[in-house]
């Protein structure tokens, strides 16, 4: 039978999560600030539907696979938080170079939009796949909030709910960040604003390339 307060309170969870600072809010706050509209739309789906494709493999139990190949785990975190790092330097690197070219998502073709999109949805799957504690938290969450025996429809609305949580979310982040007055602000401190994010990156990146599971 579907049970409303278990999605409840595994949402109240969730939200408090992907709400919290981290890589995801530093990369879709990135890509809005420099005019990169369509590329955030894309990187912000592309952070949903990786994230739900962790929480599908929590709720099946098929993450125990990735406990049994803890090298392979290994290598994708260390190479996740490399790329994070890279992402990181670029931010650095390139500060303030997009101060002056206005929604420049929305001023190109639609092929150049279509590309943009998937360029963002890549980078926001590589980014979190890349980081197998995401899973982790999702077992986590799942083992404390989510009874075994909780019926099929409360696991596919606590799925589809999730997902809508990450769009929702980050869709705001982008909406509100891609704004002319925070544009303004953009222009007027662009070079600042894009070396502190790249920093937040590489500092995020190190830690995962690090961090011993």
């Amino acid at each position: 039978m579907f049970d409303p307060h278990i999605v409840l309170t595994v949402l109240v969870l969730y939200i408090a999560i992907v709400v919290s600072p981290g890589p995801n809010f530093a990369l879709i706050s990135k890509l809005a600030l420099r005019g990169e509209k369509t590329t955030a739309w894309g990187a912000t789906l592309g952070l949903a539907c990786a994230a739900t494709f962790c929480a599908v493999l929590a709720i099946a139990g098929l993450s125990v696979i990735l406990e049994r190949i803890g090298w392979l785990t290994r290598a994708v975190q260390i190479a996740g938080g490399l790329y994070l790092v890279w992402l990181g330097i670029q931010s650095w690197r390139h500060a303030g170079t997009a101060a002056q070219n206005e929604g420049t998502d929305a001023n190109g073709t639609d092929q150049h939009r279509t590309l943009a999109f998937l360029r963002g949805f890549r980078i926001g799957g590589i980014v979190n796949l890349s980081n197998p504690k995401g899973i982790m938290f999702f077992v986590g969450l799942y083992a404390v909030a989510v009874p075994p025996d909780a019926a099929l429809l409360t696991k596919t609305t606590i799925l589809a709910a999730s997902f809508a949580v990450e769009v929702v979310w980050y869709g705001l982040v982008v909406s509100l960040l891609s704004s002319v007055p925070a544009r303004a602000v953009y222009v007027r401190a662009g070079a600042w604003i894009e070396r502190v994010i790249g920093v937040v990156l590489v500092v995020f990146g190190t830690k995962l390339a690090m961090a011993r599971n």
